[in-house]
């Protein structure tokens, strides 16, 4: 199975040949690791300032794979089988093991380059394509179009010389585009076991976590969300729901530049920049009112799933983070997404996570420089908003609250009815001026200073889909 990944320069990159800082692999040295199904060897065949090229080759053990248990359903499977040529789960296993770091964005050595966009060109000269409908080559481009890749697929014959035998169900995949390197791993990571239709080993609930983790700022917004995430959990219908209802409470509605569901998207330039995930907007916007703050120590409370806490432990300017959660699970979810268990020493001595409730009073949430509230404040009850007033502002007392909340105002943007919200655990959806008019009694009651502005597209009649606060505390300020 070979994977090759090319970078040509660029503005962004204008040395080709720091894409080895990016994939933490030196383009003079061959590197591999031993896999249970074989060995997986980076090399670069070629490194220039102007043109440098990774190639990921996963040399697959036949006996190995005999012991196995087979496809299933195909008592020959064990003896006769695509894998060892077709790149599929196994290619996905290789770069988690091989490209782990730059699959989280990762790049101590060249932080300029983490969030740069790169012109790449990524090929897979045999990627195994089944199922769906309309033909491998369809399905590749259905998968990976939508994600800002040019997309040429190729279906390969069974027989070049017996064309009646039809398709080998494996296409010869090359993308062209400009991303981040990060998404663009991403991307072949979580879609290439998707366009095989099955995965080599047993699907287990760690798989949920897994999509999630690699997929989750983007996958909500794809136009074939439920299809990947049903391909990717092998059709298993309780991982499916899982994965399906936690997708939804990431974004509750489509993008603010997306059309609203039932509606045509409107014409756009086919070279136009996609819009971006409102999840990650509002990250966005939130860490940048940290850095502005300088919030050094911070408190995620509703912190979910941990992606922005994630996002925190990325910036060197944070030295503490605390992730707390109302559930369990959540909370559970986080540690695995932020791999607590194998995070390093150093790392994981400025994270903690704790259960904890918006609502009560929590001494261990005390004193931080900013306590951050993302999507949370809707969720509380109207009657219960005075207890999270008392515990943020009275007992915890941080430098800065920095909340985000929708703006009911542009629901009927996403053809919703009258009274309608945007996600069904919502108790209510504020206007601009219930949300001014709350922070402005808040703040003056318990000494804080207000900052109110939106994120996301900007309607001149309605506003932004979503509404921004910081509470500065005046003696802090």
């Amino acid at each position: 199975m070979l994977l090759t990944l090319t970078a040509t320069s660029s503005p962004a990159l204008p040395d080709a040949s720091d894409l080895g800082y990016l994939l933490h692999k030196h383009p003079a040295r061959v590197q591999g690791a031993d896999l249970p199904v074989g060995r997986v060897t980076v090399f670069y065949p070629e490194a220039s300032p102007e043109r440098c090229t990774a190639a990921l080759l996963l040399e697959v053990d036949p006996v190995e794979q005999a012991r196995g248990a087979g496809r299933p359903g195909w008592a020959l499977g064990r003896y006769v089988s695509e894998r060892p040529y077709a790149s599929s789960s196994a290619l996905a296993v290789a770069m988690a093991r091989v490209l782990a770091t730059a699959l989280r964005g990762r790049c101590d050595a060249r932080p300029d380059l983490v969030g740069a966009e790169l012109d790449l060109d990524a090929h897979v000269p045999a990627a195994a394509a089944t199922g769906a409908g309309g033909g491998g080559a369809d399905l590749a481009e259905r998968l990976f179009a939508p994600l800002g890749w040019h997309v040429d697929a190729a279906a390969v014959p069974l027989d070049p010389q017996l064309p009646r035998w039809g398709d080998a169900g494996v296409v010869d995949l090359r993308l062209r585009g400009r991303l981040r390197l990060a998404d663009a791993l991403t991307h072949l990571y979580v879609l290439l076991p998707v366009l095989a239709g099955a995965k080599h080993y047993w699907v287990s609930a760690e798989e949920v976590d897994k999509l999630l983790r690699a997929a989750g700022t983007w996958l909500p917004q794809h136009p074939e969300r439920e299809l990947v995430t049903r391909r990717y959990l092998a059709s298993q219908r309780s991982y499916v729901d899982d994965a399906s209802a936690r997708l939804a409470a990431l974004e509750g509605v489509p993008d603010a530049d997306d059309p609203a569901p039932g509606r045509s998207a409107p014409e756009v330039d086919g070279d136009a920049p996609r819009a971006r995930p409102l999840a990650v907007l509002r990250r966005e916007a939130v860490l940048a009112e940290l850095e502005r703050l300088g919030a050094a120590r911070v408190v995620d409370l509703g912190c979910g799933e941990g992606a922005l806490v994630a996002d925190l432990l990325a910036r060197p300017w944070v030295r503490e983070v605390v992730g707390a959660d109302v559930s369990a699970a959540e909370l559970d979810r986080a540690a695995r997404r932020l791999d607590l268990a194998r995070m390093p020493d150093r790392q994981r001595e400025r994270v903690r996570l704790l259960q904890s409730s918006a609502t009560y009073r929590d001494r261990r949430l005390a004193g931080y420089d900013a306590l951050v509230l993302v999507e949370v404040l809707e969720h509380v009850d109207a009657e219960r908003l005075p207890a999270l007033e008392r515990a943020v502002l009275a007992a915890a007392r941080p430098r800065a609250v920095v909340l985000t909340t929708p703006n009911v105002e542009r629901n009927a943007g996403y053809g919703l009815a009258e009274g309608q919200r945007r996600h069904p655990d919502h108790r209510f959806e504020w206007t601009r001026a219930e949300l001014a008019a709350w922070a402005h009694r808040v703040g003056q009651e318990h000494g804080y200073s207000v900052a109110h502005s939106g994120i996301g597209d900007d309607d001149p009649q309605h506003g932004q889909p979503t509404q921004l606060l910081v509470l500065q505390r005046e003696d802090a300020a």
